[in-house]
């Protein structure tokens, strides 16, 4: 019994030692030696911010990544790297601090990256999962707490998660620096850095034991429309082997989570007013202003936005730019240039009733029919019979469903247009399960609410009463993930069978429970949903265009205006903004100058134009609300508007700087700009 007892507490030893199971340290790659440290289990070592390019700092700013400095010795990889240059982070909604970044450090030099590893030899070759976060490419941070890559190290996965630029550090264009280019392009410095990332990883990877031959990206929001982008981009060519996007693009229409995607030209025109309103006049003042100056309107605009109600809009975001991305992927899917990689794509339940964030204004019969009609006119008598609603209760529950329903048979007809150029699968899911936590049942199964699932992440949530149905949901979830990163299809042993897209319109619903459902629930709804996104340009059945002046074509036809239409002049500019803010009278403003399908962008995803009318009425409906317009102008099809007032009682006043996109002479597209002024 003594010598049993002692080969126990011999063999339980052994096993407590990180070194006996850990990768041999230091690990050499191209700029030099780095040692790591034990995970939380020691079976995994993490290397902590490991500079993948030289700090963008100085001259470096809004120019291409360059290559990391090698380094002499061996540098501890112990210590996350700072987030890059954003605002500081501030908590909203259900999104505690394991959602957000450190309030510091946060600085300009911050182009890093962590791995996870529990490789126990170089020689292993184990696939890789490269992360790409979300923040709305105006904030983030590869080394939040839910995106730790432990819980899918222990599953046989090198995990890397990556900083990025982002907000104006990352996707800023202007005239000068696109003249600067040797690529004659700019604006696209964020996915730079991604495509930087993915070639470190592609040369050093090998060193962590991992395989340089099976790499996944994957993203969530931002980091998934990146996902998207990544795809389209000739620059990632052959960087990656497959793709897993939550919960941004993967749809057609505009439907899901999304945004438009501007042109360098567009990005340029906005990176000019945006040098304005520092006062800045040349690339050098620009690059000479500290970070924390540049950062300052965005700041005030997210302060702005808590305590007006008012929507706050990045602008900086992934544009055309001829180089990067020469075209949006849905395009280049289209005209089968894409990078073609099976994907992995799906959305959270709570994400996709109405609002992203959760619930907004109270809904009304009659407000849900007028914006059934703004959005599907002549479709709009099929779409009520289909999601009938005659008491505000029944608008409530119709409007949640439908906008399910479209969310789903988006991203279900988007999936069935990638199939017709690429020759790999693509498997569809809906998440539906309730993340423990403060108001929960209020927001549900929310954006983002999937990562610490997905990355089986419940450990780095300790203020949250996770239950053990919780701990199986993750330990799935993660081995669907862990599968799909190691073979490219998310199907193994003692998971529910999860099929591919195919010709029945469904997706897998994970969470609570496991199985293939339809996106719509009737072959009806069905129907109207892919005749509507027909008509809107993204039907299943086109096919890509087989000429040069073909695809030409394509790329120019929004700009055939139909006969009659006249284009925007400054007068009736103006004759709209007084109607809107002065006589304050929004709906009638809207209805007589916006397209149907007008899009206000709120945190980078778009609201129909029925919510933005109700949003600007609840503005200058306040008690005492009173605007002064300051100035107007237009130049070309941008409108600008800067105006002043109190945009709710008890708040600071404020400047807005609010940015008309026409087209045929109507409202488009609107973002803004806020700035808090002192009482």
């Amino acid at each position: 019994m003594k010598n049993k007892r002692v080969a126990f507490i011999l063999l339980t030893t052994l096993f407590a030692v990180p070194l006996a199971a850990a990768i041999k340290q230091p690990v050499k790659v191209a700029q030099g030696l780095l040692s790591g440290v034990s995970g939380k289990d020691p079976i995994v070592t993490v290397f902590k911010g490991i500079p993948y390019a030289a700090p963008p700092v100085g001259d470096l700013r809004w120019r291409n990544p360059q290559p990391a400095k090698a380094w002499s010795g061996v540098r501890k990889a112990d210590t996350f790297c700072a987030s890059c240059a954003q605002s500081a982070p501030q908590r909203f909604g259900p999104y505690t601090s394991e959602f957000l970044i450190a309030p510091e450090p946060i600085s300009e030099d911050c182009l890093a990256l962590n791995i996870w590893t529990a490789a126990k030899s170089a020689s292993e070759r184990r696939a890789v999962y490269v992360f790409i976060h979300g923040g709305g490419f105006g904030g983030g941070s590869g080394s939040i707490p839910i995106y730790d890559g432990e819980g899918l190290a222990k599953k046989g996965i090198v995990v890397v998660t990556i900083n990025y630029r982002v907000s104006m550090f990352g996707f800023l264009a202007h005239p000068e620096l696109t003249k600067e280019s040797s690529f004659k392009a700019s604006g696209n410095y964020g996915l730079l850095d991604q495509i930087a990332a993915l070639r470190w990883v592609q040369e050093n990877i090998k060193a962590f034991g991992g395989d340089p031959t099976r790499v996944t990206i994957g993203g969530q929001s931002a980091g998934a429309m990146s996902v998207h982008d990544l795809i389209a981009s000739p620059l990632a060519r052959g960087l990656f082997h497959r793709g897993i996007i939550e919960s941004g693009g993967s749809a057609l229409g505009g439907a899901g989570i999304s945004t438009t995607t501007p042109t360098l030209a567009e990005a340029a025109a906005d990176g000019l007013k945006f040098a304005q309103s520092k006062e800045v006049h040349s690339l050098a003042e620009m690059r000479a202003l500290t970070w924390q100056k540049l950062v300052e309107t965005v700041q005030n605009s997210q302060t702005s936005a808590k305590s007006t109600g008012m929507p706050a809009t990045p602008r900086f975001i992934p544009i055309i730019d001829g180089y990067c991305l020469p075209s949006a992927e849905d395009k280049a899917i289209a005209q089968g240039k894409q990078n073609d990689v099976a994907v992995l794509a799906g959305y959270n339940s709570g994400e996709i009733g109405g609002s992203i964030f959760g619930p907004q204004e109270p809904l009304t019969a009659e407000s849900y029919a007028k914006d059934a009609r703004q959005r599907y006119g002549d479709m709009a008598d099929e779409f009520l019979k289909l999601y009938p609603a005659t008491t505000d209760e029944e608008a409530k529950l119709a409007k949640a469903q439908s906008e399910r329903d479209r969310s789903l048979a988006s991203m279900y007809l988007w999936a069935k247009l990638r199939a017709k150029t690429s020759n790999t699968k693509a498997f569809l899911y809906l998440l539906d399960h309730t993340l423990p936590g403060p108001d929960a049942q209020r927001w549900g199964a929310f954006h983002t609410a999937e990562i610490p699932y997905v990355m089986n992440t419940l450990s780095q949530m300790p203020d949250r009463p996770f239950t053990e149905t919780d701990r199986k949901i993750a330990d799935m979830m993660s081995s669907y993930w862990a599968n799909f990163i190691a073979t490219g299809d998310p199907n193994g042993k003692n998971l529910s069978s999860w099929p591919a897209a195919g010709d029945t319109p469904e997706v897998m619903e994970v969470g609570d429970r496991n199985h293939p459902v339809s996106v719509t629930g009737s072959s009806a709804k069905f129907a109207f949903f892919e005749k509507f996104f027909s008509q809107k340009g993204g039907s299943v059945n086109q096919s890509a265009p087989k000429t040069a002046a073909a695809s030409k074509a394509a790329e120019v036809s929004w700009v055939n205006c139909p006969a009659g239409t006249s284009q925007i002049n400054l007068e009736t500019f103006k004759a709209f903004l007084d109607e809107l803010l002065v006589k304050k009278q929004p709906r009638q403003a809207f209805e007589r100058l916006a397209m149907k399908d007008l899009i206000q962008y709120d945190s980078a995803f778009g609201e129909s134009r029925e919510t933005t009318i109700a949003q600007w009425e609840s503005m200058t409906k306040q008690p005492d609300s009173k605007f002064e317009i300051e100035s107007a102008t237009l130049e070309g099809d941008i409108g600008v508007v800067s105006f002043s007032g109190i945009l709710k009682p008890g708040t600071p006043g404020a400047h807005v700087i609010n940015y008309f996109r026409f087209r045929c002479g109507k409202i488009v597209e609107i973002w803004d700009r806020f700035e808090i002024k002192s009482k």
